[in-house]
């Protein structure tokens, strides 16, 4: 097995349905311009409330992509 070099980034998806839904669309814009992305951590949970109700999710992530020769 070779020797890999990761670099992390931190990113913060939002999504009105779901945590589930801002993790992906923080991970898929991310994907459009970073190359050899391989895991991502959660970081940070929050949301925000309108009318007593959730109005809009937000997850913060740090994503780890390979570094290529």
């Amino acid at each position: 097995m070779s020797n890999h070099v990761y670099k992390k980034v931190e990113l913060v998806g939002s999504s009105p349905n779901s945590i589930e839904d801002a993790i992906q669309n923080a991970i898929a814009t991310a994907a459009k311009s970073l190359k050899h992305l391989e895991w991502f951590e959660v970081m940070e949970t929050r949301g925000h409330i309108e009318d007593g109700k959730v109005g809009h999710y937000q997850v913060v992530l740090k994503v780890g992509f390979r570094i290529v020769d």
